[in-house]
């Protein structure tokens, strides 16, 4: 039986709960326990597939297909436990949910209730894999004292009421304010906060409490009498340089140890943080440095693109370099000539997206980083607009374009050189799709292998000729042009097993040019660079010594 840690948010500041949660788990694996993480969205009432980057931030997509908070990015980042459907729920699934029963007549003509169906439901949702692992941690989303999380709560009040005593915790992040004019911090909002949560029946074990500025003893021992905990367990979070800082400062601040102690775990077994040590080390001594730009279409709202943001961290970590990262709106290059912008970058990366909006922008993106001979990756989108470069300006298709930029318009501008995806197999049936289906959760979604060419860049850099990578789409690169594109040095590269689906093409000729159908950002770890990202920044690297 899993022990259960769940983590709150305060009444003044959220800020930070995936962030501590991910590092918890990261502490007790380094002391050698089994954790799995869970999110829990008490706000989200929709499928996050079809909602807008600048609502949201990115999709985070999981290998069996889910579509999820950018929150379970991070759980992965950290642990490297790979996150499943099972990893996340929100208030629209879980009514969803009770809906469809009470129909099927599950509840026997009875009325349906927020208590007991829907915290049942919550509960249920909590209890799976219970036999799995040491600790699940779950992650409650939003703050405490929100309407729309009080169902939320009272669930796992039940929770923690019908399991053995001992057997769940409660970790609550507060923030600590502080008042410049009078020079101090201020922990009334913690109190406030912790009385919101008493007052549903819920007293924390662990206080975090984020603070720009240290927190002195005799505040942590006002918070410890205030709030019913020890001062033990109040547990400074500071602000922190990297975000891969924060397993090595919350195991300093005790984090893992007021933990396991307030289950009554002792002695516990020591940690080996050996492999965050040399993660910061990577990232605090870099050997050198490299600029690469980012062209996008969500480029004013960075979680948008904060796993391919993240994984670039990563490859420089790789490659003992620090990357610099810097965001270029493609719609600019709709408007401007891209080379003043773009050359004085080491590599260039289209990421993906959805819709017309800027895509010109990225061809002349992927044109200009084809003819420079500068390094470039194209994600999704960002390799559709590769290839539609290459069949314009390499094969002579003047309006090469995507089917889905007439659809959105509602009329046929384009030779469609990308295509909606009616068809392909998954496991061992076929999926079928048509353009006017709906939207949410209807994409190629998930992993899927991919056989790579004898030779190619790309089997090289993963050292293999059998791979598998995570996709979110509707639109895919259409076959028929493969023999001209190939011809005129465009290589496809990847392909799916059946050999009807392109996944990766390459440019012949050129140091570093690569687009991925797929999103190899979401399987990068810190710890574990993705091979792409590694030598794409090795790539970038190379440049760098010769300008």
């Amino acid at each position: 039986m899993a022990r259960y840690i769940f983590i709150t948010g305060g009444v003044v500041s959220s800020l930070g709960k995936g962030l501590a949660s991910a590092a918890l788990g990261a502490l007790l694996q380094a002391r050698g326990y089994t954790v799995r993480l869970r999110k829990l969205d008490p706000y989200l009432n929709v499928d996050p597939g079809t909602m807008s980057p600048f609502e949201h931030g990115e999709v985070f997509v999981t290998d069996d297909g889910a579509e999820t908070d950018l929150d379970l990015g991070h759980y992965e980042r950290f642990t490297g436990v790979s996150a499943r459907t099972t990893d996340s729920i929100s208030s629209g699934r879980i009514y969803s949910n009770v809906l469809e029963k009470e129909r099927r007549g599950d509840y026997l003509g009875k009325t349906i209730q927020v208590i007991p169906h829907v915290t049942n439901e919550i509960k249920d949702f909590l209890r799976i894999g219970d036999d799995e692992v040491d600790f699940m941690l779950c992650e409650i989303g939003g703050t405490v004292g929100d309407i729309e999380g009080l169902p939320f709560f009272e669930a796992i009040r039940q929770f923690i009421h019908e399991r053995p005593r001992g057997q769940s915790i409660l970790m609550h992040l507060t923030l600590l304010p502080y008042l410049a004019a009078s020079g101090e911090l201020k922990t009334k909002p913690t109190q406030h906060s912790v009385k919101e949560l008493q007052s549903i029946g819920l007293a924390p074990d662990v206080l975090v409490c984020r603070s720009e500025h240290p927190i002195p003893d005799r505040e942590r021992e006002k918070i410890a009498l205030f709030c019913n905990v020890r001062k033990e367990a109040v547990i400074p979070a500071y602000d922190l340089k990297t975000i891969y800082q924060a397993p090595l400062a919350y195991h300093r601040a005790g984090l893992d140890q007021a933990v396991l102690d307030a289950f009554g775990i002792t002695p516990a077994p020591k940690p080996n943080l050996a492999r965050w040590e040399d993660v910061m080390d990577r990232i605090t001594h870099p050997e050198g440095e490299v600029r690469v730009a980012i062209v996008g279409k969500y480029t004013q709202l960075e979680d948008a693109y904060k796993s391919i943001a993240e994984a670039l961290t990563h490859g420089g970590m790789a490659n003992r370099t620090k990357v610099r990262a810097e965001w270029i709106d493609s719609e600019i290059f709709e408007r401007e000539d891209p080379a003043p912008w773009l050359e004085n970058y080491h590599a260039i990366l289209v990421p993906g997206g959805f819709g017309e909006r800027g895509t010109e922008g990225k061809i002349k993106a992927a044109e200009f980083a084809r003819t420079r001979k500068i390094p470039y990756l194209g994600i999704c989108l960002g390799m559709q607009m590769a290839v539609i470069e290459a069949a314009r300006n390499l094969v002579g298709v003047k309006n090469a374009g995507s089917e889905e930029f007439d659809h959105e318009k509602g009329a046929k501008r384009f030779t469609p050189v990308v295509y909606h995806l009616k068809e392909w197999v998954q496991g061992n049936h076929t999926v079928r799709r048509k353009a006017d289906d709906a939207k949410g959760g209807t994409m190629r979604l998930g992993a899927y292998t991919a056989n790579l060419k004898d030779g190619s860049a790309v089997a090289r850099i993963y050292g293999t000729n059998v791979i598998e990578e995570r996709h979110r789409h509707r639109y895919e690169v259409d076959i028929q042009y493969r023999d001209n594109l190939e011809k005129c040095g465009l290589l496809f590269s990847g392909m799916s097993p059946d050999g009807r689906l392109p996944e990766i093409v390459e440019v012949k000729d050129h140091p570093w040019f690569i687009g991925v159908q797929f999103h190899p950002e979401l399987k990068s770890k810190p710890f574990a660079p993705h091979p792409l990202f590694a030598d794409f920044v090795r790539a970038a690297v190379e440049v760098s010594r010769l300008v």
